[in-house]
C-alpha cells in the first residue's frame, strides 16, 4: 500500500474513532498492511478498550518494535500487563517509559498528533501501585516519593492519596491512559489527500463568437459567414493544424485551432505571420488556408478611408485595426509588418531549420557566433554555405558584402553543416609565432596553416611549410 493510501486508510480509522464507531475504526486500522507505530498503538487502545487484553498486548509490542522510544506505548503496555495481572512485567514497562524521559517532567505528543500529555510522576505513581500489588511497600513508597520530585501542581493530590494509601498498607486507583485518543496522521498532509482545483474554472471573457463557452485549451474557432475587409490590408488566414515550438525568439508560439494571418510566405516553407498582436515564423506546413468569402450579405465592403460602420465601432493602431461589433464580435485586420531595417533574418537549415535575427551587414565573426550558439557547436565545427550543396561555402576569407547581397525583403537562407572528424581546414597566419617546444608549430605570418582538430578553447592543431604541432588559436582567422 502506498504512502498515501495508508495516510487516508489511517485518517478514516480515526474519524470513526471520533464519531464513537469503535468497531468499524478498528476494522479500517487493521486492514492496513504495513502499519507503522502510532497506528499499531491506535490499534492496541481500541483492544484495550474493547477489553482484548491479549490483542491489544500484541499491538503495543509492535508499536514499540517499531519505535523503541515511544515512551506512551511502554506506558500503555504496562497498564495491559497490569490489568492482566502480570505485575513484575507491568513495572518493567513503567521502568521503560519513565527512562524514555529521559529526566523530564513530562511528554507533550500534541507535535506528533496525540492530544496526550505522558507525566513522570503518574508513571511512577502506576509503577508504586505495582509494587504494592506484590505487597513491596518500601519500594512503593519510594517510588512515591520519587514522584514528588517530579510532580505537578495538577498532580499533587493524586501523589498524595496514593501516599496515604501506601503508609495505610492500602491499594490505590491505577492511572490510566484515556483509550479512546489516537495519535492522528498529519493535517498538512491530509489536507493534500483533497482534490484541488488550483486553476479554477475558466470563463470566457471574448471571443470571435458570441456563442462560444469552451473553456479548454484549444478555443472553439467560429465559421466566418461574414467578414468586413479593408482593401487596403493584407494578410491572409490560416488555421493551425499542429503545435509549433519556437526555438528562437524570431519564432511564433502556435497551437492547433489557432487563427493567424500569413503575411509572406517564403520559398524554404516558412511563414512570417501575426497571431495575437504578435509576429513570426511558423513552418508552412503547420498551416491550412481558409477559404472566407469577402462579400457581405449586404454587399458592403468598407472604402480606403475606413468609415465606421453603422452598428460598430473602429479603432486604429500603427500595426493593425479593430473593428467591434456590438461588444460582442471582434474583427482584427493586421497590416503587413516588415523586418525591421536594422536587422536580417537568416534561415538556417541545420539537422534542424530554425531562424536568428543578426544586425544588417555583419561580419562573419558575429555570423558565427550566432549560428554556432544556436546549433551548440563550436564555430569550428561547423561550415556554412549559400546552397544546400555546399559549393558557395562561407568562411572567414568570405567577402559578406557578396553575401548579404543575396538577401531579399530583410531575409536570407543558409545550409550549416557539421565538419566530420578529421576534416581540414585552411586559416592565414595573423603573427608570428616562434616556440622552443618541440610540440608547437611555428610560423611566420601570413603563412596558410591547415587546422586538423582543436585541442581546446586556446589551442589548435595544425600543419604549416610541411610541420605539423600545435599553436594558439588567436594567432590565427
Amino acid at each position: 500500500m502506498s504512502f498515501v493510501d495508508t495516510l487516508r486508510q489511517w485518517d478514516d480509522g480515526v474519524t470513526c474513532a471520533d464519531k464513537q464507531d469503535f468497531s468499524e475504526a478498528l476494522r479500517i486500522l487493521l486492514a492496513i498492511p504495513e502499519p507503522n507505530s502510532k497506528i499499531c498503538f491506535n490499534i492496541g487502545c481500541l483492544h484495550l478498550l474493547n477489553q482484548n487484553l491479549d490483542d491489544a498486548e500484541k499491538a503495543f509490542d509492535c508499536s514499540i518494535r517499531k519505535d523503541e522510544h515511544l515512551a506512551v506505548a511502554f506506558f500503555q503496555r504496562g497498564i495491559t500487563f497490569y490489568k492482566k495481572m502480570r505485575y513484575e512485567e507491568s513495572i518493567g514497562d513503567f521502568q521503560r517509559a519513565f527512562k524514555t524521559l529521559r529526566g523530564n517532567n513530562l511528554i507533550d505528543y500534541k507535535a506528533l498528533g496525540l492530544r496526550y500529555i505522558l507525566y513522570a510522576c503518574e508513571v511512577l505513581h502506576n509503577m508504586a501501585l505495582a509494587e504494592a500489588q506484590l505487597g513491596n511497600w518500601e519500594k512503593a513508597e519510594q517510588n512515591l516519593r520519587k514522584a514528588l520530585d517530579y510532580k505537578t501542581e495538577a498532580k499533587l493530590s493524586v501523589i498524595e492519596k496514593a501516599q496515604q494509601a501506601v503508609l495505610k498498607e492500602k491499594l490505590f486507583k491505577l492511572v490510566e491512559f484515556p483509550s479512546k485518543m489516537m495519535f492522528k496522521p498529519n493535517k498538512h498532509y491530509v489536507a493534500e489527500l483533497e482534490k484541488k482545483d488550483y486553476l479554477g474554472k475558466a470563463k470566457v471573457v471574448a471571443s470571435v463568437n458570441p456563442q462560444d463557452d469552451f473553456s479548454g485549451f484549444a478555443p472553439l474557432q467560429p465559421q466566418v459567414t461574414e467578414i468586413l475587409i479593408f482593401r487596403s490590408l493584407e494578410g491572409e488566414p490560416h488555421t493551425v493544424l499542429f503545435e509549433f515550438v519556437p526555438e528562437t525568439c524570431d519564432e511564433l508560439a502556435v497551437k492547433p485551432g489557432n487563427m493567424v494571418f500569413v503575411l509572406q510566405k517564403g520559398a524554404d516553407n516558412w511563414a512570417y505571420v501575426i497571431f495575437n498582436g504578435r509576429t513570426g515564423l511558423v513552418p508552412y506546413n503547420y498551416l491550412e488556408r481558409q477559404e472566407i468569402s469577402l462579400a457581405l450579405k449586404q454587399k458592403k465592403v468598407l472604402t480606403d478611408q475606413r468609415a465606421v460602420p453603422a452598428d460598430g465601432t473602429l479603432r486604429q493602431t500603427q500595426q493593425s485595426v479593430v473593428l467591434i461589433i456590438n461588444a460582442s464580435l471582434i474583427i482584427w485586420f493586421p497590416f503587413k509588418s516588415k523586418v525591421p531595417d536594422s536587422l536580417y533574418i537568416v534561415k538556417v537549415h541545420f539537422t534542424f531549420t530554425f531562424a536568428v535575427s543578426i544586425p544588417r551587414e555583419s561580419s562573419y565573426e558575429v555570423l558565427i557566433r550566432k549560428i554556432s550558439k544556436k546549433v551548440k557547436l563550436p564555430s569550428d565545427n561547423i561550415s556554412l554555405s549559400l546552397d544546400s550543396s555546399g559549393q558557395r561555402a562561407i568562411d572567414a576569407n568570405t567577402d559578406m558584402e557578396t553575401v548579404w547581397s543575396q538577401v531579399r525583403a530583410g531575409r536570407i537562407t543558409l545550409w550549416c553543416n557539421e565538419k566530420k572528424e578529421g576534416e581540414e581546414t585552411h586559416r592565414v597566419a595573423l603573427h608570428s609565432y616562434q616556440s622552443a617546444n618541440p610540440e608547437d608549430l611555428n610560423f611566420k605570418e601570413g603563412d596558410e596553416i591547415t587546422v586538423l582538430a582543436r585541442i581546446n578553447q586556446d589551442w589548435l592543431e595544425g600543419r604549416c611549410n610541411g610541420s605539423t604541432g600545435i599553436f594558439p588559436a588567436s594567432f590565427v582567422k
